[in-house]
């Protein structure tokens, strides 16, 4: 037997799953190799074979044409995917709010571990949760298609399925209400600027008509400012962008963005930041009150980038499918 063909079966053996099905497709290119060899070429002699081979295909293709009827996850299955995924992330968000709030770690052996977190680690740890329960999701059912069993899952349902909600269309008082949106972000971005240039921070405050003073101190001034004229740039560019362009990966890059100068904002300390004075007694109620307005305000930023998320997932997996109709034996013998 020509060690060339052993070795294009190996190689094809590597993108093939089961084994039993993997030694039945192995075989079945083997007769269809030595055939054409015979055929075409007129014997089985190293020559013959590897004329044949050449022939037949890169070993990845041919191993993806046998596949195409034993997809990873079922059609049938693509939406579970989605809907799986969205919920299993909304209770480990949940958990994840609980985890900072009380400050506790969460153990239930072996299915879930929730370490204690404060509230800049649970925005990095988040998105990590979100592929994690991706990956859990997706390993089940891909134990359920392989199994080749009619598997009744679960459909819950909650409202209206975001796939099932159709976007309006634009209309031109819509893309007028956006070019508002932008020149109004702009603007005040610009403003923004103005006084971060001239005062070298965006927080101050006047007494009785006088000069304006700085609220916060100078070097925490300068960076928490920067922080907030960063997220208002981003704010504006998403808007002048969205007048062009109706794109979710617009709102996904912006929340990203946004979230993780959330997170810097989150990790700024409260000691000695403030150059006014301020009563001791209301320092606890101050910091309190301005960690859960950024928290709040993260949380429904990140449910607007799951949904965002979901939903571009879900036109992917409608776009390109799963799986497909295997093309006959003798369409691969005729190839080439």
């Amino acid at each position: 037997m020509s060690n060339k063909l052993e070795a294009y079966l190996e190689e094809i053996s590597h993108y093939l799953s089961g084994r039993a099905e993997r030694e039945e497709i192995l075989s079945e290119i083997r007769s269809h190799i030595l055939e054409k060899a015979t055929a075409e070429h007129g014997g089985t002699d190293d020559a013959a074979i590897d004329r044949a081979i050449d022939a037949y295909g890169p070993p990845r293709r041919v191993a993806e044409r046998y596949a195409e009827d034993r997809p990873i996850i079922a059609p049938a299955y693509k939406r579970y995917l989605v809907r799986y995924t969205s919920l299993l992330f909304a209770f480990h968000a949940f958990l994840t709010v609980v985890a900072v709030v009380f400050q506790k770690d969460f153990v239930i052996f072996p299915f879930l571990f929730m370490p204690r977190l404060n509230v800049f680690t649970a925005l990095m740890y988040l998105p990590t949760a979100f592929l994690a329960d991706l990956g859990v999701v997706a390993v089940v059912l891909y134990f359920v298609t392989q199994s080749g069993k009619d598997v009744k899952l679960p459909w819950p349902k909650f409202g209206v399925d975001l796939d099932e909600v159709k976007p309006p269309k634009a209309s031109v008082w819509q893309l007028v209400g956006r070019i508002i949106g932008a020149v109004v972000m702009l603007a005040i971005t610009d403003f923004a600027l103005y006084l971060f240039v001239r005062y070298k921070t965006i927080f101050l405050y006047s007494l009785h008509g006088g000069d304006f003073k700085p609220i916060l101190t100078p070097g925490a001034g300068r960076y928490v400012s920067l922080i907030v004229i960063a997220m208002l740039a981003v704010s504006t560019i998403a808007n002048l962008i969205r007048i062009f362009t109706r794109t979710r990966w617009v709102n996904v890059v912006s929340n990203v963005l946004s979230l993780g100068l959330i997170g810097l904002l989150l990790g700024q300390s409260f000691d000695g930041l403030f150059a006014m004075p301020i009563a001791e007694k209301a320092l606890p109620a101050i910091r309190y009150s301005v960690r859960f307005s950024l928290l709040f305000v993260a949380v429904m930023i990140a449910i607007e980038l799951v949904k965002d998320l979901v939903r571009l997932g879900h036109r992917k997996l409608a776009r390109s499918g799963i799986g497909g109709e295997r093309i006959p034996g003798s369409d691969l013998q005729n190839r080439g």
